[in-house]
């Protein structure tokens, strides 16, 4: 029995008791929050099924995941009987060396924050990054991770390079090169072909005719503007020209191509 009692009177058997009581109790309490604001995610109510308020709430929940792990570090150390008020008031001090140590990170939170208070894009939006363009999965205080529409692969962007960061429009611009010989009355007769064909496809909102946008060298430059949901632009991209080069060879419509022409002297 002495024994026992001294285990149950050891300071720092009671401190580790304590400590995982508290790490038990904030872990239920996460898990908890967790699920309310996962239930909410899942709603399809106008308000909490859009793209923006689905991002709120995972960065509520990031947010709320590092304070309650903070408040729970600061309770195991005043069980362990770390002066957490002492080491509080010296944070001043170190939060200038932990700063300079830190300043990505800071940056990134900070960025992450202006990412959410201007709606610069939300989970779900298409963007390009460098040579990557993808879709949102998720988004952090510190980090951003889009899914590549190329090779599916997962690309994760510190949100401080926000301003490298493109939001990918629905609009697509396709220019269709003629030869010179070809008339404007043919040419504009075929990109009329051109769209009705894409007009039915399933992807596309919209297609419509802008006219001449460019005189080259080998070509005379014709444009269309396709709309389209963002997440199906690569592909909307490889079926229009697809659908452009089988009418241009229906018409027996040869594509221009640079050509260079030499000039001897006798």
């Amino acid at each position: 029995m002495k024994f026992i009692e001294d285990i149950i009177n050891n300071i720092w058997i009671q401190r580790c008791f304590w400590s995982v009581i508290v790490c038990l109790i904030s872990l239920f309490i996460y898990h908890i929050i967790s699920k309310f604001l996962n239930n909410k995610e899942k709603q399809n109510t106008k308000i909490l099924s859009s793209k923006k308020n689905k991002t709120f709430l995972r960065i509520l929940k990031n947010i709320i995941g590092y304070t309650i792990a903070t408040f729970t570090a600061l309770v195991v150390l005043q069980i362990f009987g770390v002066n957490v008020t002492s080491m509080l008031a010296g944070v001043g001090i170190a939060s200038i060396v932990i700063g300079f140590a830190l300043q990505d990170a800071m940056k990134d939170i900070f960025r992450g924050f202006e990412i959410i208070s201007d709606g610069y894009y939300d989970i779900g939006d298409v963007i390009k990054y460098g040579d990557n363009i993808g879709q949102v999965q998720s988004m952090s205080l510190r980090t951003t991770r889009m899914q590549d529409m190329n090779t599916m692969n997962i690309v994760s962007i510190a949100n401080r390079n926000i301003d490298q960061v493109e939001v990918v429009s629905g609009y697509l611009y396709i220019p269709i090169p003629f030869p010179y010989e070809v008339s404007v009355e043919t040419a504009e007769a075929v990109i009329h072909e051109i769209i009705r064909q894409l007009a039915r496809h399933d992807c596309v909102n919209e297609a419509k005719y802008q006219g001449v946008t460019a005189l080259t060298n080998s070509s005379l430059n014709y444009q269309i503007v396709v709309t389209c949901d963002p997440i199906n632009q690569l592909q909307i991209q490889r079926d229009c020209l697809r659908i452009i080069i089988t009418t241009l060879e229906e018409n027996k419509i040869h594509i221009p191509h640079a050509q260079l022409d030499i000039h001897t002297k006798k």
